[in-house]
């Protein structure tokens, strides 16, 4: 019985390993100024986050970096900064504004 209850432990314990580093919860759908969408949520690491500027686009994992205030994300070609309930998103490389005053609509 005991060694029942062990390997039981050890299955939910790799279960619970091969889940870490997937995408979890549902996307928030922001719409910006210049009525750019963005689908955006937590990555399966704290500090990453899945971007997609539109329902049909690829899906983008961007890093957390550094930042004055809020929280930037990157991967060196699209950059996504939220604070608070809003964000600002751009391409990285030429500083071209996607969209500000992103929203839950």
């Amino acid at each position: 019985m005991l060694a029942k209850a062990i390997g039981a432990l050890a299955l939910l314990g790799l279960a619970g390993c091969a889940g870490q580093g997937a995408a979890s919860g549902p996307w928030t759908h922001w719409v910006c100024d210049s009525q750019a969408e963005v689908f955006w949520r937590p990555a399966g690491d704290a500090d990453q986050v899945e971007v997609r500027l539109a329902a049909d686009e690829p899906i983008r994992v961007l890093q957390q970096e550094p930042s004055g205030s809020g929280a930037l994300y990157s991967d060196g070609q699209l950059s996504l900064h939220v604070r608070g309930d809003e964000g600002l998103v751009y391409w990285t490389a030429t500083d071209d504004l996607i969209g500000r005053g992103c929203r839950a609509r």
